[in-house]
């Protein structure tokens, strides 16, 4: 009796002390560790995980990414030159939507510096933040829907690219709205 009263204590003892050692918020085990504790890699570093030596994160050659429609122009000179021919391939039925939503983005994008009105004088070169953006109505500038959808696309000047803001159909109602503005003007 007496020794399995000792017997019972030091399994009591051992019992008190794995539980005051073990840590309540990790199990003692773990049947797959990576689920628990994935392996980290270094921020852009090139990762090859295909046994032919490619990495999983470059595209397939020859695709483009998905609601990007390339453009077959380049920005030269030459380029901006041929942009002129072109003409908005949206649909001329639906010319009420497209312009509606060429006036919100251009509110959003375009009037902090060219104006509501496309006169030029947007917020930022009221307050003299940026300077020498011209009006549509200007002869010199002599735009037309072609020129403008290739500076949205491109970016002219001071101006940058929204190629990465505004999507293939987007750049085409801001242009279509670009030219009411002209007109308008």
């Amino acid at each position: 009796m007496m020794n399995s009263v000792i017997r019972l204590g030091i399994a009591f003892v051992l019992v008190l002390l794995v539980s005051a050692c073990a840590d309540k918020d990790r199990p003692n085990y773990q049947y797959m560790p990576n689920m628990y504790e994935p392996v980290s890699y270094e921020t852009y570093q090139k990762v090859d995980f295909l046994p032919d030596g490619t990495s999983a994160l470059n595209p397939a050659e020859n695709t483009i990414p998905r609601g990007f429609m390339p453009y077959d122009l380049e920005n030269t000179p030459e380029g901006k030159e041929l942009s002129r021919l072109k003409e908005s391939p949206l649909d001329s039925l639906n010319s009420e939507v497209n312009l509606a939503v060429g006036k919100e983005l251009y509110d959003i994008y375009c009037a902090i510096c060219h104006g509501a009105k496309g006169d030029g004088q947007g917020t930022l070169v009221k307050r003299e933040k940026i300077l020498g953006v011209p009006s549509y109505a200007d002869v010199a500038r002599n735009i037309n829907i072609g020129s403008t959808y290739h500076v949205i696309y491109y970016g002219q000047n001071s101006m940058g690219s929204y190629a990465n803001q505004l999507n293939y159909e987007e750049r085409w109602q801001v242009s279509e709205y670009v030219m009411k503005l002209k007109q308008d003007l």
